[in-house]
């Protein structure tokens, strides 16, 4: 009895004190503040208030304002140095109008929907719309702290994410199947900064997989961990001074584009606007003025010279088309100062990047989804490209003769072409598209892709001193005055707009891009990439002849002294392939149609077909490219290239060969031929052809472009030549496929099929196919096709060396 008593007088008394302490505890808890929960961690002090944790390596990210919009922009600060992947120094990913919402213990990061509005003063009419599209929810933190309306959260997690697609792209590109680990990740404090407008967080990220890719395993030193950087960057969004621009398709930019709800139904619902930046005269009145804030581009300082200056140059010739139009110093270009940060929102950036292949450039801007201004120009520039303009040079003026100095032709070339990609890409950035039409008029545009230009002297020597225009085209001059041109008060901005697309109208300038120039069975006549001249066909002719000139002439002069004899190859592909972009011009034309991006009533093209004359044109000088004469390698070249020596194998840049390690002659024809046999075989095109003569039969119809094709190949005596023997090969696989493709027209098919079952019977009826294996191999494989076309497998032609970009842009802007 004693024993029970004490114990629960001891309990008594414990009960108590417990009690105490615990309520201790729980108000202690009570009383720690952001301040005090923060104490001893570092404090970054801005746009967005946040602290780092560096016994934890977290951020601690203040928030102290919901339902307030901001930007969000994610990129990549270190990449992986692949032109096949994709995943560049410095690369942009995307930008997202965005704003913390509250909700109980939870903060979210909530994207609206910009696509989808209802631009009115009735909230009930916004809200109607908001509700009825999705929003994205980007992110969930927990609040750790609160304190007089300002909420703590930790961060970490969300800049250890995979904002920017790695693992995504590694794996569409076929290199592997990769997951974040983020035991080998961590903040990366040296980009980690808050300023006034713009709070910028970087990580270092890595990745761990099993490589499937080669060219992944080429760029990584340990292919099964692949470790980058990504910056997130938090912005303020401008404020409401901008000026919106009304989008017209014929002005060469690129639109912003939303639907509005709220617009009346005589009007369309689809409202676009240009993208562009701001910029304004300080006096509107003025005939010259300099701008309130003048648009300045900074280059990464981590470009050599003579690179850095040549780039500096080419884009500060945007200042040439600011003058045309009242600007002074409106458009300047700078060193980027020492310790900025180029993912920085403040700086529109040049930046220069290595890869381990040559590839295309990029240029791409940060844009308000709400307006179309651009907050921040970027560019991406691939270091490699300017040596391919060297190769080219090299095989153009064969310079290594014994005992002379090497021509500085070559690197004079190499930055002039410099010069012009960079103004090219700071045109993409400022919101311009690619103008594919412009070489015809006099190269009127840098935002066409320029083919250097190169004339034959009478003593045979090549002239490069026009190899590439100099300074910003009349077409450029035009787009700028429609982005950025100042109006008076009083004038209506839309009719002195559409003034200057009258203007260019009346003057002969045509604007059209990208979905219309670059597949192959395009039809626009003067659209094209990397051509010359305003006669497609004629400038064809010429580059054939220099290209004969310069094969006859090619020799060992044509490397360095020291180099393999095998590497002259590597000089003999942009020789042999000179015409590779000039037949795709040419081929246009033959079933091609003129036309514009006319609107009513303004006086353009609406759809012309190319007159026979020129198309009959365009057929001959497309056949005479697979003739054997223009084929054929001399044969004293041929000896000169022996196989690849150690440490220097085939590459992307060199011929395939059938042949096993020997250069293989055939094999080269293989590819330049095939490259004009399936322009003239193109689906797209023939269906034209049919359907153009069908309504005009003055014009070539595709049985004719076949019947000539066939005369040219299967005429003559083929046991004499293996080159047109490959021709001939080419051909009927092609019409094979032709045949059987099921997005063709039936008429397509059906004279492809035709064209097939002609040269079977041809050569059945002259008794051939004993005389030659050749003649029975292919007989008995058309015979084969027609009664069972999938007994056959189409062999690949053999595919010529990597072409574009020569020393240029899927993109450039061409996303």
């Amino acid at each position: 009895m004693k024993t029970t008593l004490l114990f629960i007088f001891l309990l008594c008394m414990i009960s108590p004190i417990s009690f105490a302490q615990k309520k201790k505890e729980v108000s202690q808890k009570e009383e720690i503040t952001i301040s005090s929960f923060t104490s001893g961690m570092e404090k970054f002090t801005g746009y967005f208030d946040f602290y780092w944790d560096d016994k934890k390596g977290k951020i601690w990210l203040e928030i102290d304002e919901f339902n307030s919009e901001f930007l969000y922009v994610n990129s990549l600060t270190a990449g992986v140095g692949s032109n096949d992947i994709g995943l560049d120094r410095n690369q942009l990913g995307g930008e997202r109008v965005v704003k913390f919402e509250k909700i109980g213990p939870k903060v979210l990061l909530i994207q609206p929907n910009y696509r989808y509005r209802a631009i009115s003063d009735n909230s009930e009419e916004r809200k109607a719309v908001e509700e009825a599209f999705a929003q994205s929810v980007l992110w969930g933190f927990e609040v750790k702290k609160e304190e007089n309306g300002k909420v703590l959260v930790d961060a970490t997690k969300f800049f250890f994410q995979d904002a920017h697609d790695v693992s995504v792209r590694l794996k569409r590109s076929n290199q592997g199947v990769y997951k974040l680990d983020e035991s080998r990740s961590a903040m990366y404090l040296l980009r980690t900064k808050s300023f006034p407008k713009n709070s910028e967080f970087e990580a270092i990220l890595t990745f761990v997989g099993n490589p499937s890719g080669r060219y992944i395993r080429s760029v990584t030193p340990t292919p099964t961990v692949v470790t980058v950087r990504q910056h997130h960057s938090f912005v303020e969004l401008p404020d409401a001074d901008y000026e919106k621009r009304v989008f017209d398709p014929r002005s060469g930019y690129y639109p912003v584009s939303y639907m509005d709800y709220a617009t009346p139904i005589s009007e369309p619902i689809l409202k676009q606007f240009t993208v562009r930046h701001r910029l304004k005269k300080k006096d509107p009145n003025a005939a010259i003025s300099e701008a309130v804030e003048p648009i300045i581009y900074y280059l990464d300082r981590g470009a050599p010279e003579p690179i850095k200056s040549a780039l500096m140059e080419g884009a500060a010739w945007w200042n040439q088309a600011f003058e045309a139009i009242g600007y002074k110093d409106a458009f300047q270009v700078k060193l980027l100062p020492e310790g900025a940060d180029p993912m920085d929102v403040r700086y529109n950036l040049i930046n220069w990047v290595h890869r381990s292949t040559r590839g295309w450039s990029y240029g791409s801007s940060v844009v308000d989804p709400r307006t179309g201004e651009i907050i921040k120009g970027h560019v991406l520039l691939g270091s490699l490209r300017v040596r391919q303009d060297f190769l080219i040079a090299e095989g153009l003026l064969a310079p290594y003769e014994e005992g002379k100095p090497v021509s500085k032709e070559m690197e004079a070339m190499a930055l002039a072409r410099l010069r012009q990609l960079s103004a090219h890409e700071v045109g993409h950035t400022i919101g311009l598209m690619h103008n594919f039409a412009a070489s015809p008029k006099d190269r009127s545009s840098v935002m066409d892709y320029p083919h250097p230009y190169f004339k034959l002297n009478d003593d045979g020597s090549i002239d490069l001193s026009a190899a590439y225009a100099v300074g910003i085209g009349d077409w450029d001059k035009v787009t700028i005055a429609y982005g950025y041109q100042d109006f008076p008060e009083g004038k209506d901005e839309n009719a002195e707009l559409n003034k200057i697309i009258s203007n260019y109208i009346k003057d002969g300038f045509t604007f059209i891009s990208d979905a219309d120039a670059r597949p192959k069975g395009g039809a626009h006549p003067t659209a094209h990439l990397w051509d010359n001249g305003a006669d497609a066909i004629k400038e064809l002719g010429r580059l054939m002849k220099i290209r004969g000139k310069l094969l006859e002439d090619f020799s060992e002069k044509n490397i360095r002294n020291g180099a393999p004899m095998a590497t002259l190859e590597e000089s003999l592909v942009p020789v042999y392939m000179m015409h590779r972009y000039q037949i795709e011009a040419v081929s246009k034309i033959l079933g091609g149609l003129n036309y514009s991006f006319a609107i009513k009533g303004d006086g353009q093209v609406i759809t012309e077909m190319i007159p026979a004359e020129d198309q009959e044109k365009a057929l001959d000088a497309l056949l005479k490219t697979i003739s054997p004469e223009a084929l054929a390698i001399p044969e004293n070249l041929i000896k000169m290239i022996p196989p690849r020596p150690v440490g220097y194998p085939r590459s992307r840049e060199t011929f395939k060969s059938k042949n096993g390690v020997t250069f293989d002659p055939v094999a080269v024809a293989e590819s330049a031929a095939q490259a004009s046999i399936s322009l003239l075989l193109n689906p797209e095109r023939a269906g034209r052809l049919v359907e153009y003569h069908e309504r005009n039969k003055d014009l070539p119809g595709f049985e004719e472009v076949v019947g000539k094709l066939l005369k040219q190949t299967f005429s003559g005596d083929l046991k004499k030549n293996n080159l047109q023997k490959m021709v001939a090969g080419l051909i009927v696989y092609e019409l094979m496929g032709l045949s059987e493709n099921k997005d063709a027209h039936y008429q397509v098919r059906a004279i492809a099929m035709n064209g097939l079952i002609r040269i079977k019977d041809f050569w059945i009826s002259r008794n051939l196919i004993s005389t030659n294996p050749f003649y029975a191999y292919i007989t008995t494989e058309i015979t084969r096709f027609l009664e069972d076309p999938s007994s056959i497998k189409i062999p690949q032609p053999v595919s010529p060396p990597d072409g574009s970009p020569i020393g240029m842009d899927k993109l450039c802007g061409w996303e």
